[in-house]
């Protein structure tokens, strides 16, 4: 690390980071906080610091140099805290020019340990830190005697804000921004004139919501510092957006670095991120179609057909453009959009963009709901030939995602997958890797293997990225984090865990504001998490209000939990109509786990008019079709309806031997409320079962459902599900009457005593609910 960081002061090859003088139609400035970071660095050369500082200091070099002005404060915090004794040296430089006079500043330049001042300086004269010193230095010396004056005099103001009070400081700024309008590095004359005369013409580009008209004006960067600012904004949008800035705070720098140089292409480009955090539809488009204008005006002639030039700018244009109407559901836009960038790729004979339009084609086709397995076998084929192999991995992905909804096995999924990652590794795609792992989560968790589910979502918390991690960051914020994190999140609230839960959601809605594009992912899983442990705990008056926000995230699952609290409230009718219309958009959408969710419901509220002969239909279709998709906690689920179907029936022999089949996986992978039921319904069958027997066999079945009432008992006890919890007491009180347990029977006829009274509510018939 040591030769790294001092190859900053030796190596000549590291010219590349330096700050150059030339620009992009944005000229140099001398600034207070350039001659802070020339304190710094000549404290750095001419003091001895300690090792673990002195590289802790020379990773903040190209930082300093190349990114924006900082304050006096934020300047003196940042080498504070990578060592405080040499940010107090620069501080008292500082303060000596800044309570002088003018000879203070000249001494300070007069004695910059440079290669031309002296020989033996560690700033080699073409290291990073050399050139950055060898062009200040200059750049002073080429100063008019007004213009130092100026320089000094918001040296001065520089310094001695950071000490005013907050009143001054805002009346102090826009001087200092009028003070340093004369301070042209390149020219002598003064152009203050031709400047606002461009001002006037270059007004800003876009108006929006984001931006603060009350910010005051700061003058432009160097080509370096806006280069390096871009940069960092980029990677911090696409790695971790908690630590870039805020939208509309981004928003004022860029409309500010366009407003002195409006054909930057990347600051559009940047743009359109940034508005694609806000969902703004207008915007992104209009800075998005910016970003590719420029770039054909900027980029060499070039003709349509060739690799480089402005044929190769409009297909990737028009590409661009479909996947930002992909983005917003604007499918018919897309796919004109989609068609031009084809044609134009065809023209031009380019299979890169071609297969990249093909991709977008079959997730188009996807997206609308049509089957796009065709398509996409087509494009992992081409991917593969061409040698793409992040898109050859996506289309992969793809199928595997159509495959599990198809029904497919776990073992050919899981087959297709393996194949996929030894593609990631082979090419480092980190990103692909950390998509694959959340895919597996999902397909674990759909198929009702809570326990591999979980031991994928750790396996990717906790992986290591293969990515660069620059600017401090760690990959957490992608779409793949999130996607684990609610698994996690929902497999706890399963087990009953809400104070984990909590801090999962907590973390989620700190790496994840409410206006990031992935903020739907834990806001709709903290909904349901919060309605499904209102309907355990029989509180559906707090569970009816979360229905309506579910529903503007996911329609078809607002309108499932709608049913869900008609049917809790015996509005069965409305309840009826509901599962009816679902049943009927879910089959025209494929959605093969909300069907089979919807027959269950159904069958339950043919219970409710003791048509249970009549609910087996819908049982065995929802099982047959649990089975044909491997779907076993559904089909762990629809067996307990078939064995409480058969109790009422006045079969609970074979209720009891169907019920055997369900409880390893509800025990082994199951939830906490379905182990529960599954217990319940057990101890039901047993004492029916000890009816029909002899009385020394039957009391050995009636304590061995005791026994089981008891554990059910413990798991209904960790979900607070107190209306299940007094249908257990009740049965355990006649249990004990039966085998003569007085004072169990008195304690038990107690506790239910005490919670029928708590809960205020009639208590529904015990043998009319599973």
């Amino acid at each position: 690390m040591a030769s790294v960081h001092e190859s900053l002061y030796f190596n000549p090859m590291m010219t590349n980071g330096v700050v150059h003088a030339n620009v992009f139609g944005i000229k140099d400035w001398v600034t207070p906080y350039k001659i802070s970071v020339l304190a710094l660095l000549y404290d750095m050369t001419t003091s001895k610091i300690a090792l673990p500082e002195r590289r802790r200091l020379n990773k903040l070099i190209l930082p300093l140099q190349q990114g924006p002005d900082l304050t006096l404060g934020q300047f003196l915090k940042t080498v504070e805290d990578c060592c405080p004794q040499t940010a107090y040296a620069v501080k008292l430089r500082l303060r000596e020019m800044a309570d002088g006079e003018l000879k203070d500043m000249e001494y300070f330049f007069s004695t910059l340990p440079t290669p031309f001042t002296a020989f033996d300086s560690e700033a080699y004269k073409t290291s990073v830190v050399g050139l950055f010193m060898r062009h200040m230095l200059l750049a002073y010396n080429k100063l008019s005697f007004s213009q130092v004056y100026k320089l000094y005099k918001s040296l001065q103001q520089y310094y001695h804000s950071h000490y005013a009070k907050p009143t001054d400081r805002q009346v102090d700024l826009p001087a200092l921004v009028a003070d340093d309008s004369d301070m042209d590095l390149t020219s002598t004359e003064d152009t203050v004139g031709d400047r606002i005369d461009k001002e006037e013409l270059d007004t800003p580009l876009h108006e929006s919501e984001l931006r603060n008209d009350d910010a005051p004006s700061r003058g432009p960067l160097s080509q370096k510092q806006a280069e390096y600012f871009l940069a960092r904004q980029a990677y911090l949008l696409k790695n971790d957006e908690n630590k870039a800035l805020k939208p509309a705070a981004l928003q004022d720098e860029l409309n500010n670095m366009l407003k002195f140089n409006p054909d930057f292409a990347e600051a559009h480009y940047l743009n359109y991120l940034n508005s694609m955090r806000v969902q703004d539809i207008f915007i992104s488009t209009h800075s998005l179609l910016h970003y590719f204008d420029r770039l054909i005006l900027s980029g060499s002639e070039g003709k349509s057909n060739g690799d480089e030039g402005y044929g190769r700018s409009l297909r990737y244009a028009a590409l661009n453009l479909a996947s930002l109407h992909c983005r917003f559901g604007h499918y018919q836009q897309a796919e004109l959009a989609l068609q031009e960038a084809i044609r134009i790729a065809q023209e031009s004979n380019d299979h890169v963009c071609l297969q990249h339009c093909l991709s977008w084609l079959y997730t188009l086709e996807q997206m609308k709901g049509s089957d796009s397995s065709v398509l996409t076998e087509d494009s992992v084929k081409m991917a593969a030939h061409f040698c793409l192999p992040y898109l050859a991995s996506l289309g992969i992905q793809s199928l595997v995602q159509q495959g599990a909804i198809q029904g497919k096995t776990a073992h050919e999924l899981m087959d297709a997958l393996k194949d996929t990652d030894i593609l990631h590794w082979k090419h480092s795609l980190s990103e692909l890797i950390e998509i694959s792992l959340a895919q597996t989560t999902s397909i674990w968790r759909m198929y009702g293997k809570s326990t591999m589910a979980l031991q994928q979502a750790q396996l990717l918390l906790n992986m290591s990225s293969l990515e660069p991690v620059n600017f401090g960051v760690q990959q957490n914020n992608t779409e793949a984090f999130a996607v684990a994190l609610c698994h996690l999140a929902e497999l706890h609230a399963e087990q009953g865990l809400y104070g984990a839960v909590s801090e999962i959601l907590l973390h989620l809605k700190e790496q994840f504001p409410p206006h990031t594009q992935h903020a739907k992912l834990w806001m709709l899983c903290d909904l349901k998490i919060q309605f499904e442990r209102h309907m355990n705990e029989g509180k559906y008056h707090l569970a009816e209000p979360q229905v309506a926000a579910i529903a503007a995230l996911n329609k078809t699952e607002g309108l499932y939990r709608k049913a869900q609290v008609l049917k809790a409230l015996n509005r069965t009718t409305e309840a009826y109509g509901i599962l009816q219309r679902l049943q009927v958009h879910c089959e025209k959408s494929k959605c093969t786990e909300m069907i089979i969710r919807v027959m269950l419901s159904t069958a339950e509220l043919h219970w409710e008019s003791s048509g249970f002969s009549t609910a087996l239909p819908f049982l065995l279709q929802a099982l047959a079709l649990a089975r044909q998709h491997h779907l076993q906690a559904l089909a762990s689920e629809t067996i307990l309806h078939l064995a409480f179907t058969q109790l009422m029936l006045g079969v609970p022999q074979q209720a009891l031997s169907v019920l055997h089949e369900a409880m390893e996986p509800i025990l082994a992978h199951g939830a906490v409320m379905d182990k529960g039921r599954a217990l319940l319904l057990t101890a039901r069958c047993q004492m029916a079962v000890a009816g029909f027997r002899p009385n020394g066999q039957g009391h050995a079945a009636l304590g061995l459902a005791v026994q089981t009432l008891d554990e059910a008992a413990a798991y209904f006890s960790m979900l607070n599900c107190k209306e299940r919890l007094r249908d257990v007491h009740y049965l355990q009180a006649q249990l004990h009457r039966s085998l003569g347990q007085t004072s169990q029977c008195n304690k038990c006829a107690m506790l239910f005593r005490l919670l029928d009274q708590e809960l205020q509510s009639p208590a529904a018939p015990v043998s009319m609910r599973l």
